[in-house]
């Protein structure tokens, strides 16, 4: 087990939550995959390990990781929730909706963006992991080619 998973693992024994090897082993996975996962990802990979697990207690314990700050998660362009480590770092998704294809964008951008919010409506927007749709560039050419 890894740093990263004891990390998690100690925060939440310090707020009092019983470790369970369930617990343990989609801590494990979501702290090692460096990418965003789907709990259905998540029960694949818990289920290589052990069959005493289902993909309800997946989602509970994914949703246990979000409220603690442990982890993100966020709605993709093809209707998956998906869900990062706080270490996976702050990212911003530009996402098309018409072909569905989801960009990496510069979350350094939305900087202004998040102290206008703030300063106009006294709202702090969570900068860990932000979705935008619109069209792609390619998509937005295909609309405005003439037929």
């Amino acid at each position: 087990m890894s740093p990263h998973c004891h990390t998690f693992i100690q925060a939440l024994r310090a707020k009092g939550y019983r470790m369970t090897p369930q617990r343990e082993m989609v801590i494990e996975v979501v702290a090692h995959s460096g990418v965003h996962l789907t709990a259905e990802e998540v029960f694949k990979q818990v289920q290589k390990r052990t069959r005493a697990i289902n993909i309800t207690t997946v989602y509970r314990i994914l949703e246990l990781l979000v409220a603690e700050g442990l982890a993100t998660c966020i709605l993709l362009g093809d209707n998956r929730l998906v869900y990062a480590t706080v270490r996976h770092g702050p990212h911003v998704h530009l996402l098309c909706r018409k072909c569905g294809r989801t960009i990496q964008a510069d979350e350094r951008l939305l900087s202004t963006f998040g102290r206008k919010i703030r300063a106009l409506h006294g709202f702090a927007v969570d900068m860990q992991h932000l979705s935008i749709p619109g069209l792609c560039a390619d998509c937005q050419a295909e609309e405005n080619s003439p037929r």
